[in-house]
């Protein structure tokens, strides 16, 4: 076999392995299949600020925000970054939202996941990519082509760079680069195998897709969710400010406490989590009492009681600015009113 085809057959094995993971107690092998009702998500990118709600009814969610965050001690463990010693590592791109950016994302996972890959790159009708990313295909039209290929340079806009002190330096995409033919009708996508190794941690969720749905259009418990759901089993107790940093919104404090709340309540209403709200000086924390990925059936009790202090064993965080007295503009005002009414999902 030629060097390209021994380059190609090993990407190719990478990218399988990257949805597999070893049974620590039986050190059996299992696969994790993407699916219309599941999508496997690397632990590091849903505990980041990666996928975040959009403010898309203000002027200021209309403008083509930008993130940048540090994600050193999340990706350490990458081969690559032990190989090359390097100590910094950053995403840098457009900010990616819940309702579509990680639709999109969701399609280019099961992508990889069930169709046969060509070296890096994998191609598909835009029909079956459409269905990959949880849409119906009756929503096939001009304008859910152009709502993707928004998407899709979003994503690939978002760059992962590594560097260390001696001045090595690597830059790669989230995606390296995605091509919709008109002609064909086909999208094709290619990715950095280097990057496919995030799916190869020891800690990878299947991702419960019901959830999402049912929660569609409501970004922030959307996104909150796909943070919850990577906890561990039994997690300790999760404080405000840091549920406000997984969602990486840019208004007030205050403003922000009420949309967090808001979003835990949509994940108690639709039958996914139960937990309780405690208070530890100027700290709030929400107590995780159980999960359900499949949701809850109807007409039964939700509600768990109110947990003190001395039941419970805190990870304690600083919650810097909570409790501080702000003053709030009038449409920042008018915005809290809408979240605290309900009118913001």
């Amino acid at each position: 076999m030629n060097d390209k085809g021994s380059d190609m057959e090993q990407d190719n094995d990478l990218i399988k392995s990257s949805f597999s993971e070893t049974n620590k107690e039986t050190g059996t092998v299992v696969t994790l299949t993407p699916n219309s009702a599941n999508t496997v998500q690397p632990v590091a990118l849903m505990r980041l600020g990666l996928f975040v709600p959009t403010l898309k009814s203000t002027a200021r969610g209309r403008t083509g925000q930008m993130a940048s965050m540090d994600v050193t001690s999340e990706l350490s463990q990458l081969s690559l970054v032990k190989a090359e010693g390097y100590e910094n590592i950053k995403i840098t791109g457009a900010r990616l939202d819940m309702d579509n950016d990680f639709k999109t994302w969701v399609g280019i996972i099961h992508a990889f996941a069930r169709h046969k890959t060509i070296g890096d790159s994998v191609s598909l009708p835009f029909v079956e990519f459409v269905k990959l990313c949880g849409i119906p295909s009756a929503r096939s039209s001009a304008k859910l082509r152009k709502r993707l290929d928004s998407s899709l340079t979003r994503i690939a806009t978002n760059t992962i760079s590594f560097s260390n002190k001696a001045g090595d330096y690597y830059v790669t995409h989230l995606v390296q680069s995605a091509k919709y033919s008109p002609k064909t009708d086909q999208v094709t996508i290619q990715a950095d195998p280097k990057i496919f190794e995030l799916y190869q941690f020891d800690r990878k969720v299947l991702l419960q897709l019901r959830a999402i749905n049912v929660l569609s259009r409501k970004e922030s418990a959307q996104a909150l969710y796909t943070y919850i759901e990577s906890l561990p089993s039994s997690p300790a107790p999760v404080s405000l400010a840091r549920l406000r940093a997984r969602l990486n919104l840019t208004s007030r404090p205050i403003t922000q406490n009420a949309t967090v709340r808001k979003a835990m309540e949509q994940l108690r209403d639709i039958g996914y989590l139960d937990y309780s709200e405690l208070k530890r000086g100027r700290t709030v924390y929400f107590i995780i009492h159980e999960r359900r990925p499949k949701l809850h059936p109807d007409g039964l009790p939700l509600g768990l009681p109110l947990a003190s202090e001395e039941d419970i064993g805190i990870d304690d965080c600083s919650d810097s600015v909570e409790g501080e007295l702000v003053r709030l503009s009038a449409e920042e005002k008018k915005l809290l009113e809408r979240i605290r009414r309900g009118e913001l999902k």
